[in-house]
């Protein structure tokens, strides 16, 4: 029957009043609308609108609380077992949902139920006492020893295992009882707190061990998709919509479409992946990858890229093209590649049919008026026109001969719905444009709201999987489908990916893109993909990152761009060769090395690598000219400084010890142009300070130059999308060009995307802005300051 939800505040705290809740839980509860609304129904399901006993009353709080909801339909049978004292202790309460949670929605033999239940048995004072009884023997030398510290929750454990329908109020005033009996009174020394043993201390590593084994990662934490139930559970109430008038749907599919929907697939996972061919893909659309692919992999299942065509204004096959190129570049395989446009037709013939079963109708109302009827929840002047007239009007729709703006088709919901998105959604419209896929076949189109969830039931989806903007929409999904009969997807939302010191909607990219705050899509400050992608960023640590996060519902927080760049170097760190790069020289002629000489010397590609082994090495040239970062020297001296300063020595990586023993600087007597130093061929200095450097390769032969692109945050507040001047946040050092390194001659044979370790700079990767004259290098991420302490 339908559940009456529609009483005020003061009415329901008045019903909760009378059957027994005291005033504080009353109130309470009214502030949880999903509990209050469950309490309602299952009040008037069991017929106690006018009060009943407290002890029955809570009972019943219990089973709107705790009732399965892929069993709702047999609510009001429990109900009626509750009322009638047929069921009346928590442990029958607790079978019952048990019992129910198995059976469902199918029908069950009352028997079956009432046997599960312990339905009219009755365990006497007695049964009770002998129970208690056999089991203070069985543990009375531990009672005795232990005395009132005795676990009493552990005897009540005892007892329910061996009479489960037993009493509990009886079974505790029994257990109270015996323990008086056999210890006697309580004595101060029962009361007194037991005493802490002070634990000695492990050692480091077995106290390292315990920890690891006092919290061992959650299975969610290990698979993030154990969260999600098997194709053959999806029985159980999706969700429960609620109507103005007080009835509720209950969204479930039924044993027999279930099984069509199970012999069909032959239970695997089936997602699907469905962007808009509209835009560029950005690292929100990773984790909507890693979850929808994700999943089916997991379940060893198939995902579909779907793509959702229905607005033939806005898509391009650029988008296309660029959507599964960076699909495959994430790693994914799609199942197949579809269109919501090739099921025009049978989305067509399931609007035709959603009129003809009443629940659509052809609006007239402009876009304004739709927008001001809705704000007043008022329902369209043509919303109860005849079904043959709207279905006459659907077909002109079709046939191009109502012009656009004039009509669409909308969906009969609910207008006056605390949900807005149930207010009679449109789901077709009048659009006199070619499609890019269909061609000029269709001159009507169907929304996002129809399409979506058809598509879904169409392709026998599983999970269909979204972000959790969309959770108001659930209503409107599983409505529509209920409405026509078909299928439903288990339905769960996630939380979006929202990253710091950036913009991710479609429209302020969109804007920095076509205004020329950047440079174009792939521009690598942006976190689009193809952006991340020329910036050097893996696929893998995109991966890695969106794992790390979890795919949880929470959606309170950004996260912090940092956590990002974590993972980017973890990856880096295991996969980019190491290099030399200086990108600001200071000259340094080393005096003591014969001009023209060359020594080639060994540098290591991987910071672990073994020194005989000859292809973690690569050459590098120290002659008597080389050059150093400017910023590694300075006039003045100080302890906590390890860099270059007159007088002082530091070690060349891979090379030599130098001393400074001049400074050359310019006309103005402060801007140093050169330095000379001595090397100490023998190794004997010590120095603590390490540099970078690179050599001219041979006389009068300048080192190799790069171009460098030092890139950093876009915008310098963390939420830039809040702000009303956000484009004014742009952070305008987020890219610095350095048109001349100096880099190590190996560099010169590194090809587009290829990544590197510049020591003591960062991670960079080769740019397609290359040229063979000229290589150009995006700094991906910096390194963790590990160099300077406070002097640089």
């Amino acid at each position: 029957m339908p559940t009456k939800t529609g009483e005020n505040s003061d009415n329901a705290v008045e019903l909760f009043l009378k059957i027994g809740l005291d005033e504080k839980v009353a109130h309470n509860t009214i502030a949880n609308n999903k509990v209050t609304s469950n309490l309602l129904a299952v009040i008037h399901e069991a017929g106690v609108t006018d009060g009943c006993d407290r002890t029955t009353g809570n009972l019943l709080y219990t089973v709107a609380t705790k009732f399965p909801a892929n069993a709702l339909v047999h609510r009001p049978t429990l109900c009626e077992y509750v009322v009638s004292s047929k069921v009346k202790t928590p442990a029958q309460l607790e079978a019952a949902f048990s019992f129910f949670m198995s059976v469902g929605p199918a029908k069950f033999s009352l028997s079956d139920f009432e046997k599960n239940c312990g339905v009219g048995i009755e365990v006497s004072n007695e049964e009770i006492e002998h129970t208690v009884g056999e089991i203070f023997e069985e543990l009375k030398t531990t009672i005795l020893e232990q005395r009132y510290k005795t676990n009493v929750g552990d005897l009540f454990r005892r007892v329910r295992e061996r009479q489960p329908w037993a009493d509990p109020k009886i079974v505790k005033q029994v257990v109270d009882t015996k323990l008086r009996e056999l210890l006697g009174e309580r004595t101060a020394a029962d009361d007194e707190k037991p005493v802490k043993k002070k634990k000695e201390k492990p050692a480091k590593a077995e106290e390292k061990a315990v920890v690891a084994a006092a919290a061992p990662p959650s299975e969610e934490e290990l698979n993030p998709f154990s969260i999600f139930p098997s194709p053959e559970e999806n029985l159980k109430v999706h969700t429960e919509v609620f109507f103005s008038d007080g009835s509720v749907l209950r969204a479930c599919n039924t044993r027999e479409v279930l099984a069509k929907h199970l012999k069909v697939t032959g239970g695997k996972v089936l997602t699907r992946f469905p962007p808009e061919p509209n835009g560029y893909l950005h690292i929100g659309h990773a984790k909507a990858m890693f979850v929808d692919f994700g999943l089916a992999k997991d379940r060893g299942g198939h995902c579909y890229l779907r793509y959702d065509d229905t607005n033939p204004e806005a898509e391009k096959k650029e988008y296309i093209d660029h959507i599964e190129e960076i699909v495959k570049w994430m790693g994914w395989e799609p199942f197949k590649k579809t269109y919501t446009s090739d099921y025009f037709q049978d989305l067509y013939e399931l609007a035709v049919e959603l009129i003809r079963r009443g629940h659509a109708y052809v609006d007239h109302q402009t876009a304004d008026e739709v927008k001001e009827y809705r704000e007043k929840k008022l329902n369209s002047p043509w919303r109860d026109r005849p079904v043959e007239e709207s279905l006459k009007l659907f077909e002109e729709m079709r046939r191009g001969m109502i012009e656009e703006g004039k009509a669409t088709l909308r969906m009969k919901q609910d207008m006056q719905n605390d949900n807005c998105n149930m207010y009679d959604l449109i789901a077709y419209r009048i659009k006199f444009t070619p499609h890019p896929k269909a061609g000029d076949k269709w001159c009507i189109y169907p929304s996002y709201d129809f399409a979506h969830c058809v598509v879904d039931s169409l392709e026998n989806v599983t999970h269909s999987l979204c972000t959790l903007e969309f959770e108001t929409r659930r209503a409107s999904y599983y409505w529509l489908l209920h409405a026509l009969g078909l299928y439903m997807p288990y339905v769960w939302e996630y939380s979006r990916l929202n990253v710091t010191n950036t913009v991710m909607s479609k429209r302020k990219l969109n804007c920095l893109v076509t205004e020329k705050y950047v440079d174009g899509w792939d521009d690598p400050r942006l976190m689009t993909l193809s952006g991340l992608r020329r910036r050097g960023v893996s696929p893998t640590a995109i991966n890695a990152f969106v794992r790390g996060i979890g795919i949880t519902r929470s959606d309170s927080s950004l996260i912090r761009l940092d956590r990002f760049e974590y993972h980017v170097r973890e990856e880096l760190n295991k996969t980019a060769a190491r290099a030399m790069v200086v990108l600001c020289p200071l000259k340094v002629v080393i005096t003591n090395l014969e001009a023209g000489k060359v020594i080639d010397l060994d540098a290591k590609r991987w910071p672990d690598a073994p020194s005989d082994d000859a292809s973690a090495l690569y050459k590098v040239p120290f002659s008597n000219v080389v050059y150093i970062e400017k910023s590694d020297f300075r006039m003045k001296d100080s302890k906590d400084y390890y860099g270059l300063a007159p007088g002082k020595s530091v070690l060349l990586r891979y090379a030599f010890p130098i001393k400074c023993t001049d400074v050359i600087v310019g006309d103005d007597n402060e801007t140093v142009v050169e330095i000379r130093a001595e090397y100490d061929p023998e190794k004997k200095m010590k120095p603590k300070g390490v540099l970078h450097w690179v050599a001219e390769p041979s006389p009068d032969v300048g080192p190799l130059k790069v171009e460098v692109r030092l890139f950093d945050r876009l915008f310098s507040s963390e939420n830039p999308a809040e702000l009303d001047d956000w484009l004014g946040d742009l952070n305008s050092n987020s890219k610095v060009v350095i048109p001349e390194a100096y880099a190590v001659p190996p560099l010169r044979n590194a090809v587009l995307s290829d990544r590197f370790q510049f020591e003591r700079l960062g991670y960079f990767a080769v740019d397609k802005d290359s040229t063979p004259e000229k290589l150009v290098f995006n700094r991906t991420v910096t390194l963790r300051d590990s160099y300077a302490k406070g002097g640089k």
